[in-house]
């Protein structure tokens, strides 16, 4: 593998990825983290737009270093017919291919799912898009605070009196990202099991993954009745619940629904007789009288520093957390003790630091390669060693701007 073996469980595992943006590159990312050897393949000259996203250093994208790191890099233009052809040989070898066009542009460019059958009858394919292969909705464009607007998730995030609030980041992408390398490992499992001659074609609908997560506002609504509205920092199902500013401008968030849990949060504040207060006796009490814990809660943390107010919790098993920014997450030791934070070699940059692997694996674990890289920068191995072309091939369609 061009001098660096894939190490995981997916080790021996191939994947085309030609998916663009987040979501559907998420998904190649994951298994290349686990071993799999991904080969991402741009259109050439123009790449995929997340190279063009900020932030950036010396004019590269630093969102494009982690979000496909680990992977193999090449350029094809398959709208062309000789790099159809070339794709389909990738195909014979592959084991799965991630795209994210628009529904109907493969068929377009004649690469249906027969077709990719045909060169290959186990692979298996995740197509990821906005609303999915079918449906009144299918044609339309899809991007994160679209699928998390339409999914459900934004309309219950803000404040009450307040609009709808988007997360500080496209959080339906890498969700969708999970979802589909979930897919992807699902699928695979019935190949594994001995349906060696029988692929799978995954049509995953980021607007529906982003339904799926909110779980239980369906049935809420169904046996209920209830729409749920936003209610800020607080949750609507224990108390005391909310975001609270302590006295060095910093906040923290408290959590906690059982007996036991606000016994101790309670002793953490210096007030061990509160659960004896009819008012705070159960959790359905305290979520009635939440304004009432809140301002108990809130008038303590005021008076304390973060650390102090962290520690005090901590010393009795309460349930109060700091609010990281990413320089605090840096410089956490439990962070740093699960070497959650990986040190990565990068082609511009030497050594750059991101996110680890997630989850860990005793036996079998996973190793980030390196972060992501130029364009076209593995052309030369991917149709070398993979499609099997000679020097004077891989420069004859080089000339003609097919790769």
């Amino acid at each position: 593998m061009n001098g660096a073996e894939g190490e995981g469980p997916l080790k021996g595992l191939r994947v085309l990825d030609i998916a663009t943006i987040i979501a559907g590159p998420m998904a190649g990312t994951l298994m290349a983290d686990f071993g799999a050897e991904v080969v991402k393949l741009e259109l050439p000259g123009l790449g995929d737009g997340l190279r063009g996203f900020p932030p950036f250093r010396d004019g590269k994208s630093l969102w494009w270093k982690v979000t496909n790191r680990g992977k193999f890099f090449g350029t094809l233009d398959l709208r062309r017919p000789e790099g159809k052809a070339l794709f389909l040989r990738m195909v014979a070898k592959s084991d799965v291919v991630i795209e994210n066009f628009r529904p109907g542009t493969l068929e377009r460019w004649g690469l249906d799912i027969e077709t990719l059958w045909s060169a290959n009858p186990r692979l298996v394919v995740l197509r990821l898009s906005g609303f999915g292969q079918d449906g009144p909705n299918a044609g339309l464009p899809g991007f994160a605070r679209i699928f998390e607007a339409v999914g459900g998730l934004t309309s219950i995030s803000g404040a009450e009196d307040q609009p709808p609030m988007h997360t500080g980041y496209p959080i339906g992408d890498p969700i969708g990202g999970l979802f589909g390398a979930f897919a992807i490992m699902a699928a695979l499992w019935r190949v594994a099991q001995g349906d060696r001659e029988k692929g799978e074609e995954i049509d995953l609908s980021l607007t529906e993954a982003m339904f799926r997560i909110i779980e239980v506002l369906a049935i809420e609504y169904d046996q209920l009745g209830e729409v749920r509205r936003r209610s800020g920092n607080r949750n609507l199902y224990s108390a005391p619940s909310d975001v609270y500013l302590t006295s060095d401008k910093r906040y923290v968030s408290l959590a906690g629904s059982t007996n036991r849990t606000f016994a101790n949060n309670a002793k953490a504040i210096g007030r061990p007789e509160l659960p004896d207060d009819p008012r705070f006796a159960s959790n359905a009490a305290r979520v009635e009288n939440a304004p009432d814990l809140d301002r108990i809660f809130g008038s303590w943390i005021a008076a304390h520093t973060q650390d102090e107010a962290v520690a005090a919790f901590r010393k009795v098993s309460g349930t109060l957390a700091p609010i990281y920014a990413i320089d605090q997450i840096f410089a956490d030791p439990q962070f740093a003790a699960r070497k959650a934070i990986a040190e990565v070699a990068d082609e511009d940059f030497g050594r750059v630091r991101m996110q680890g692997l997630v989850p860990r694996f005793r036996r079998r674990p996973g190793k980030i390669r390196w972060a992501a890289k130029g364009l076209a920068a593995d052309n030369d191995y991917i149709y070398r060693e993979v499609v099997g072309l000679d020097e004077v091939e891989i420069a004859g369609y080089r000339a003609k701007g097919v790769i």
